[in-house]
């Protein structure tokens, strides 16, 4: 039987989180791990009176975030046994901007032996930009047209809600610890020849103020960091298949 981890990077989301936890799909009975990413609130307090395993994450970022989850749930830092290469791991951010009953729409491609990683894609599910905010519609298109551009990899969205099956995962060797986790999983996906596959995800406008394009300081970040990769994986794609990238 497929086993299901939950990834879930929160910081400062004790209003957010008892929602997303309270809609997630338990069919699956799905382990679910929450990175309480340095909060000054009480995340981590809500999220353990939820149910859910709370690992504390001092060192700032989205992927350290998501890379410390990772860490339990697959390299036996927590979760016994830990997750083979068959089972699948599901990233979701705590905000409450993605719907958790989208789950089942994720996992089926992967059940069904269609695909090794798929994308939930905020575009195809027609999220409007009162949710997606316009810088950030606009930093997702223009994402998009340049991988397609440079490297023929056709992506809509790189939304964060997305499933993968370990193994393959583990071929991605993931390193980046802050905004540009989403595009390395992206671009070293195309590069490597996984299955992939987007399907619709539904958005709405989240609970609180955006780490990342709810500022300027965090919208020039992630924009730089997303284009930093864009442009550093072209020149690694030109010293061989398996650079690593910035």
């Amino acid at each position: 039987m497929t086993r299901i981890g939950v990834v879930m990077p929160a910081r400062d989301e004790e209003q957010a989180l008892p929602l997303v936890l309270a809609e997630l799909p338990r069919a699956r009975t799905p382990v679910v791990v929450v990175v309480d990413n340095g909060s000054r609130d009480r995340t981590g307090a809500v999220a353990h009176a939820a149910g859910a395993t709370v690992v504390r994450e001092e060192r700032r970022g989205y992927g350290q975030a998501c890379l410390t989850g990772l860490a339990w749930l697959l390299d036996g830092a927590g979760l016994v046994p830990p997750l083979g290469d068959g089972d699948v791991v599901v990233f979701l951010d705590a905000d409450h901007s993605d719907y958790p009953e989208d789950l089942e729409r994720l996992l089926a491609p992967l059940l069904a032996g269609q695909a090794e990683l798929v994308l939930g894609s905020r575009i195809l599910g027609g999220a409007s930009l009162a949710a997606l905010l316009p810088q950030a519609w606009f930093g997702n298109r223009l994402a998009c047209f340049l991988m397609r551009v440079l490297f023929g990899a056709r992506y809509t969205d790189l939304g964060p809600f997305r499933a993968v099956r370990v193994g393959a995962l583990r071929r991605l060797a993931m390193g980046d610890r802050g905004f540009g986790w989403t595009i390395e999983m992206q671009l070293k996906a195309h590069s490597r020849g996984l299955r992939v596959v987007e399907v619709p995800v539904r958005y709405r406008a989240r609970i609180g103020q955006s780490k990342i394009t709810g500022t300027l300081s965090g919208t020039i970040r992630a924009g730089w960091r997303i284009l930093t990769w864009i442009f550093a994986w072209r020149v690694a794609t030109w010293r061989g298949p398996h650079s690593s990238g910035p």
